[in-house]
């Protein structure tokens, strides 16, 4: 039976309210270098994957799972750039540029590393400073948007990068890829 939303307990009310803060930094790069970390695994497991079943790699590395969705390739590149781009308009910093030559599960892995080295690399303060910061994101077609440091971060970049890492993790498991969602996940931290 449902109650009247005024006569439920308000949150915390016999207790005393802790506010935890969560700075930009640990809401994006300790957020996207694990994940990241977890899909260079993923594409360690497709490529014994591939080698067990004798299947040209390349096979994983373009499927998709509709049409007009991007392959796995394109997963990985989204999931790459959205959290270079995102953590480089955050500390005021030039993005990392990703090679165009059509890369193979090695360079797939080679560039997740790469992004992480970037992210990892740039100013902490920076990042964290950039909450209220106008920030612009500029998307492939070259249309732009502005976002706030913290609304790109909450309601743009992070939700993307998480799409295309969740999206590449559905392509392997609809391929037959022997994966599980321990495998997206990591380890407990």
């Amino acid at each position: 039976m449902a109650q009247d939303l005024d006569q439920m307990p308000a949150p915390c009310q016999s207790e005393k309210m802790k506010i935890v803060p969560l700075s930009l930094c640990e809401s994006s790069v300790d957020v996207f270098v694990p994940y990241l970390g977890n899909l260079s695994v993923l594409l360690d497991h497709a490529s014994a994957y591939a080698k067990a079943k004798n299947i040209d790699p390349a096979i994983l590395l373009n499927m998709r799972l509709f049409p007009n969705m991007y392959d796995l390739t394109g997963q990985v590149g989204e999931a790459n750039r959205h959290a270079v781009v995102a953590c480089a308009l955050l500390a005021g910093r030039e993005p990392f540029v990703f090679p165009q030559a059509e890369p193979d599960i090695t360079e797939l892995k080679s560039r997740i590393a790469a992004a992480i080295d970037f992210v990892q690399s740039l100013p902490r303060a920076e990042i964290d400073r950039a909450a209220d910061k106008e920030v612009v994101f500029t998307f492939k077609n070259g249309a732009t948007r502005k976002f706030t440091g913290r609304s790109l971060l909450l309601t743009f970049s992070v939700p993307q990068f998480f799409f295309h890492v969740t999206t590449a993790y559905d392509i392997q498991r609809h391929a037959g890829v022997d994966i599980a969602k321990k495998d997206f996940l990591g380890p407990p931290k």
